[in-house]
């Protein structure tokens, strides 16, 4: 099944094949700018052509927005683990709410996001976001997403957004990852720091997909004993972990109502294929699905068929 993501790869990740411009950030001044957020603002809006922001490794303490005007962007780091942009907002500071404690906030669509670490380091202090998007066709690249409560919010206009996550390391605590776009992550890390929940979608009813893992690999911190793959943020939330490997800390169970029977009848909670402790289906929730062969492989086919390369506008 795997094959089937290649049309997707090739089509989006390895298209940029002209640019109109490198811009170099560098903190010691020898770049086109020392700071991600200016050299953000540099960029022409709607612009036509591919921009790469090239970053040079260090710890850039900024709370950066990549606003909706900006399209076409490739956000290059140096390395993954060198290369850190770092915030400590969160929810109960100043009453800001959630979704202001973002680090990075990406607004535009077309871009992609390469070889980076955005944290929010805030520690467990309720709501602390580090990457936030509202983008469509969003491409996470060898990215480090770190936090705890809520790390990583996938919105989106009208809540449709389509982004794809490949060999990612997602780490946190309660609900982090958690939104309403269409999100696939393929070949990440998933760490779980504390016993609580990995996802909490909220899937629009009129949405065929949520959130998929393929190829993934959660793991746990010695903290984390009893953790479950997700609850519903909203009534229809989709999720599917398959050719997974589940460690022995996820529950039974598999997943949580959120104290709610009547999401019962409408989340959309799938496995298939799964590999380890955690992936013996046979106490799952009544109401989750484990799926077939044919039912698997038509959500690849159809989560791929839709169109992610229209230009930006």
């Amino acid at each position: 099944m795997k094959k089937l993501l290649i049309p997707f790869l090739i089509l989006f990740v390895y298209t940029f094949s002209t640019y109109a411009n490198t811009i170099v950030v560098a903190q010691d001044g020898t770049g086109n700018f020392k700071t991600v957020q200016d050299a953000i603002n540099s960029v022409s809006d709607a612009n036509p052509d591919y921009t790469i922001i090239f970053i040079q490794n260090g710890v850039y303490n900024e709370k950066i927005v990549l606003p909706a005007t900006k399209c076409n962007i490739i956000l290059r780091g140096e390395n993954m683990y060198e290369t850190v942009i770092s915030y400590n907002d969160y929810a109960a500071l100043n009453n800001m709410g959630t979704f202001k404690t973002y680090t990075f906030m990406i607004a535009g669509n077309d871009i992609t996001v390469e070889n980076l670490t955005i944290e929010n380091t805030a520690g467990q202090v309720g709501q602390a976001v580090a990457l936030h998007t509202e983008g469509d066709r969003l491409v996470f690249r060898n990215c480090r997403l770190l936090g705890n409560q809520d790390t990583v919010y996938t919105g989106g206009k009208d809540n449709v957004a389509r982004l794809y996550f490949e060999n990612c390391h997602i780490e946190g605590t309660t609900d982090f990852i958690f939104g309403p776009a269409t999100a696939w992550f393929e070949t990440c890390t998933i760490n779980c720091k504390r016993n609580s929940y990995i996802t909490a979608a909220s899937t629009p009813e009129s949405s065929p997909y949520g959130y998929i893992f393929n190829y993934c690999n959660v793991t746990m911190d010695n903290d984390a004993t009893s953790v479950y793959l997700g609850r519903p943020w909203r009534p229809y939330a989709m999720v599917l972990f398959m050719n997974t490997e589940l460690p022995k800390e996820i529950k039974p169970l598999g997943w949580h109502n959120w104290g709610k029977e009547s999401n019962e009848e409408t989340a959309r909670y799938l496995e298939y294929n799964n590999s380890g402790e955690g992936a013996d289906t046979a106490n799952r929730v009544k109401w989750s699905k484990v799926l077939t062969d044919k039912e698997a492989k038509a959500i690849v086919d159809g989560f791929f068929s839709d169109s992610f390369f229209a230009t930006c506008k």
